[in-house]
């Protein structure tokens, strides 16, 4: 009986290693009602899927491939709850789809479909992008802090953290003849440290969904077409106890815009070229944790936009505030109640751009206020 256990052992002892390998299926399903005081001139009530987070499912996977090295993998999926119907522009795996390569020592690198920096790093001290969702974004989420668009063909690299201090870029090939016809470049930092998180991140395209395979084209989905597209922001986060308050600074430079997945056409009136678009947004939150299973959160954005066309440069002004309570049933289902409301003022431009819209809404307000209220329930696997 010895000589067969020790047999038993010896045999074992023979075999290859084999790598630690992972693998994760998990989702979320968020679902609601909303209501719309003015859609044109209309009052709307509707079921609407994916605010505060995405409704989606998928794959997430490492590989230990031995000496520190590891390879990663995620595909995600977005979806509609009510219509079964994919998201992004029906794309099989709209959200994500990347694989790479990984250490701790040297960080990670990897390739496909993925977010840029501006998501990576600046949007978690925004509301929209942290605990509020999608009518929390700035106006037409002209600064893509609620990933209207994802960008593809990229290259990205993460840094390992550094006492506090972490950072990445990403490049996106424009998979076209001219090598800088629909391509994407963005860099961002983050650092944190006690209750401090501070972030910066810059993006740059070149021609966005100028071609059907470049780095962002996500089949109307994409924020705004233009020449040239730049964002840069920073942000600051502070926690103290159960309170968490932020400030927010970005900047988005449409140069030559043509159109946009939200606005439509921006024509100006009288003939006019509008050569520039841009939007400063200052934004201001709030959230304070009750008790683990409850919180509130308030946020409020100031936007100065330029509008300049050969009949002069004009600035319209939004005003957007909002308002959250989440309630935590379990540790992965919640309900939530929101609101956000949004008023327009400054100049008249005579296009779109002069009527609210609460990002989220069914489409524009037909005056200068939109009020959007919506509650829904989360759920994650």
């Amino acid at each position: 009986m010895k000589r067969a256990i020790l047999a038993v052992f010896s045999t074992a002892a023979t075999l290859p290693a084999f790598a630690q390998n992972s693998v994760t299926l998990y989702g979320i399903i968020d679902e609601g009602f909303d209501y719309t005081n003015n859609v044109k001139g209309s009052k709307a009530y509707e079921l609407q899927s994916g605010y505060l987070q995405g409704s989606r499912w998928g794959l997430k996977g490492t590989e230990d491939l031995g000496g520190g090295l590891r390879a990663v993998f995620q595909i995600e999926n977005g979806f509609d709850v009510n219509t079964g119907r994919l998201a992004q522009g029906g794309l099989g795996f709209g959200r994500q789809a990347y694989v790479g390569l990984g250490t701790d020592a040297l960080g990670t690198v990897t390739l496909g479909r993925q977010y840029d920096s501006l998501v990576d790093y600046l949007a978690q001290t925004t509301a929209n992008g942290s605990w509020g969702g999608y009518i929390f974004s700035h106006p037409y989420d002209n600064d893509n802090t609620d990933n209207t668009f994802r960008v593809n063909n990229t290259v990205k690299y993460t840094s390992p953290t550094f006492a506090g201090l972490q950072f990445g870029g990403t490049y996106s090939f424009s998979n076209d003849a001219n090598f800088a016809n629909n391509r994407q470049y963005s860099v961002g930092a983050q650092y944190a440290a006690g209750g401090l998180l501070l972030t910066a991140a810059y993006l740059q395209a070149n021609n966005p969904s100028s071609t059907a395979f470049g780095a962002i084209n996500n089949g109307g989905d994409e924020n705004f077409l233009a020449q040239r597209l730049r964002i840069f922001g920073a942000g600051i986060n502070y926690t103290i106890g159960a309170t968490t308050v932020g400030f927010v600074y970005t900047k988005t430079d449409v140069k030559q815009p043509l159109s946009s997945g939200y606005v439509g056409a921006i024509t100006p009136v009288g003939g006019a070229t509008l050569s520039a678009l841009k939007f400063n947004n200052f934004e201001a939150n709030v959230k304070y944790q009750f008790t683990p299973s409850f919180l509130v959160g308030a946020a409020y954005t100031y936007t100065r936009t330029s509008y300049d066309a050969t009949s002069g440069q004009l600035h319209p002004v939004y005003h957007s505030a909002g308002l959250m309570a989440d309630y935590l049933l379990s540790k992965r289902t919640d309900v939530y109640l929101q609101g956000a409301y949004q008023h327009v003022a400054g100049d008249t431009t005579g296009t779109v751009l002069d009527v609210a819209y609460v990002p989220g809404a069914a489409t524009v307000s037909s005056s200068k206020n939109q009020l959007l209220v919506r509650a829904a329930i989360r759920h994650k696997f």
